[in-house]
């Protein structure tokens, strides 16, 4: 009897065995082995919907040959937006160097998985390195990310040396891209020298200690809670909003008719407002729908935005950190609002 249970132990054993040898891999493969080496191996691209810049690209077939920066993203974010002036200096000084750069589009909004709005910011922001289109998320859970940007930098052996979260950290990023890339041309044989001081950037820097409304989102299965009307955000229903005379801080507050969206509200008819009390230096919104918006900042007549694609437009943009109110008159059907954001 004993003798049985120990013979179907090892049987199993042999076919677990068998079954983890055959198992296909997530992680990148190594073309050799590395003692040491610090960090952990790369995940592949996964689920990937599109490919703009490229016909395909895999980090399997750079492992060996280049140095990468996974760079994880979404157009309609104003805090990826900010980092894109370092990601095309870099790109632009290291591609001949044996750096890439692979811009893992992952949506926050439905609008984002269209192909040809990602391509439509691609040619805005003069990004010519590859973008991949991460509809589906597969990509971000194989990286087990949770934010947006998120920069992944995975060396000529294919392990992530360095990874940074949000905006910032733009010498230390460079320095380490410099590193990677002189180790890989140690391990190539190769002859190139690194430029020891870093690259000049023209952008616009934020204070983030001194922005003191967070980013808030409409609609029902998005809101934080940073909203004014009593009515709330009723799923799926059409609400008929009116403005109170006092406004709370960090607080959207909405007049006309509004049908509550998922991750937005939409104006129901032409005409409509939108009111917020904020503080900060800069307010953008992510907005579509063919419409007119007059701002108004501390009742004070501003400017016209007009919105025309499903896209981040800035509203309010001034010298100095403030608490202002700002206040959008609304003409035009369609229009649709899904986040405030700040700088």
């Amino acid at each position: 009897m004993k003798k049985n249970v120990v013979l179907a132990v090892v049987l199993i054993s042999i076919v677990v065995f068998i079954l983890y040898l055959e198992e296909p891999r997530t992680a990148v493969q190594r073309v050799s082995p590395v003692v040491n080496k610090a960090g952990i191996p790369a995940p592949e691209l996964q689920g990937i919907a599109g490919y703009i810049n490229t016909e395909n690209i895999t980090l399997k077939d750079l492992v060996g040959k280049k140095v990468v920066l996974v760079d994880i993203w979404t157009y309609s974010c104003i805090n990826c937006q900010r980092t894109l002036p370092y990601l095309t200096a870099w790109y632009d000084r290291y591609k001949d160097k044996g750096f890439e750069i692979i811009g893992v589009h992952s949506p926050e909004f439905a609008f984002e998985r269209k192909v040809e709005n990602v391509q439509r910011a691609v040619d805005k922001f003069g990004i010519k390195y590859p973008v991949v289109l991460d509809n589906d998320h597969q990509t971000w859970r194989a990286f087990r990310n949770n934010y947006w940007p998120r920069k992944y930098l995975i060396d000529i052996d294919g392990y992530i040396v360095h990874d940074h979260i949000g905006e910032g950290g733009y010498e230390e990023t460079e320095r380490r891209i410099q590193e990677a890339l002189a180790e890989r041309s140690a391990r190539l044989g190769l002859a190139e020298v690194m430029p020891s001081e870093l690259s000049s950037v023209n952008a616009t820097m934020v204070d983030a200690g001194r922005i003191g409304t967070p980013e808030i989102y409409l609609g029902y299965g998005f809101t934080r809670g940073n909203f004014g009307n009593p009515e709330g955000l009723p799923a799926e229903q059409e609400v008929v909003y009116s403005l109170p005379k006092e406004f709370d801080h960090n607080r959207v507050y909405l007049e006309g008719k509004w049908f509550v969206d998922g991750d937005h509200v939409r104006l129901v008819g032409d005409k409509g407002k939108v009111v917020l009390k904020f503080a900060a230096r800069n307010a953008n919104i992510v907005a579509s729908g063919k419409s007119l918006l007059s701002v108004k900042l501390d009742g004070v007549q501003k400017k016209n935005v007009s919105v025309s694609t499903d896209d981040l437009y800035s509203v309010v943009m001034e010298d100095d950190y403030a608490t202002r109110t700002v206040e959008l008159a609304v003409s035009g059907s369609g229009f649709a609002l899904y986040t405030f954001t700040f700088g």
